[in-house]
């Protein structure tokens, strides 16, 4: 009879631990985040690299970095961490049939459609959670939600999509911008003009809103490299760029700023997003609430603020 072999007994808190590192590719960084000192880190991931019998991270005066044994184990360990976490969301949702948390993006209303849905099932947990503008598909991947109404473009790999509805992409400038008093601009009105880029941004995101490579095959301009999208119109008011925005008020976050109608370039969608094997009648119910109701932007003097 073949013996068997006894597989390491892991502790998934330190998996997450090494996750965090390896994100942050530094200790310190890594310990704020997780709320721990930077010692205590320290131990934990020596626990786990006794676990494993392999050396994970590697400290440089630069920061920390994968050894060939962790870059082999990165993978492994956010799959692991995912498919924990899968398994706990499946089995709440098991015990809690009557509960959907319904993820937004900034800017996003869902507040008609979760009213609806709260009058519709009155015993139900109808919950709301903003999401990062680069998270939707890994937030119900992950479980975190159970529909998110976000904007394409972004990975639909594993998703159910439905169009809610469409708006018209601008150029937005300052004031006192050259082409501040037109009534519509075209491509080749921009084809000089700078656009921010965001570090670390999808490839398709980035093509998309900054309509790269424009449709004579030319790339589009370079412009200053940002680390949020909360940055983009602080360098647009600075004149150090323009941006292609989707239409519909941003004037009423920033007077300092005019939305130029784009000619020629398709509109921006905005979507209803679940799970592609989601058979929760109640992610179903809001999808209904979602197409009668989500069907543009909320018109002025409607605050955008409030979320169910």
């Amino acid at each position: 009879m073949a013996e068997l072999t006894t597989a390491p007994d892991l502790d998934l808190r330190l998996v997450r631990y090494f996750a965090a590192v390896a994100e942050h590719r530094h200790f310190g960084r890594a310990a704020e985040a997780l709320h721990i000192t930077q010692p205590s880190l320290s131990r934990q991931i020596r626990r786990l690299e006794q676990q494993l019998g392999a050396q994970l991270l590697d400290r440089t005066p630069q920061g920390t970095r994968l050894t060939g044994a962790g870059e082999v184990f990165l993978p492994l360990a956010r799959s692991l961490l995912r498919s924990v976490a899968q398994a706990a969301a499946r089995t709440r949702a098991a015990a809690e049939p009557s509960r959907i948390t319904v993820g937004y993006l900034t800017h996003l209303i869902v507040t008609p459609a979760v009213r609806e849905l709260r009058r519709r099932h009155r015993e139900a947990d109808v919950q709301t959670l903003h999401l990062e503008w680069n998270d939707a598909r890994a937030a119900l991947l992950d479980h975190r939600v159970d529909a998110v109404v976000a904007r394409l473009p972004f990975s639909t790999d594993g998703l159910h999509i439905t169009v809610l509805y469409s708006e018209p992409r601008v150029l937005v400038v300052p004031h006192d911008h050259r082409l501040a008093g037109k009534e519509s601009v075209t491509l080749d009105d921009v084809a000089d003009e700078p656009l921010p880029q965001v570090r670390g941004s999808d490839q398709a995101w980035s093509a998309y809103w900054r309509i790269d490579p424009r449709p004579d095959g030319r790339p589009a301009p370079g412009g200053p490299f940002i680390e949020a999208m909360e940055d983009k119109f602080e360098v647009v008011a600075a004149g150090e760029a323009v941006a292609i925005s989707a239409g519909g008020g941003i004037n009423r976050l920033r007077p300092d700023l005019i939305e130029i109608p784009l000619e020629g370039v398709e509109p921006s969608h905005v979507v209803l997003a679940t799970r592609a094997d989601e058979r929760s009648r109640l992610v179903a119910d809001f999808g209904t609430c979602a197409r009668a109701l989500l069907t543009g932007p909320v018109p002025a003097g409607v605050p955008d603020s409030a979320q169910g």
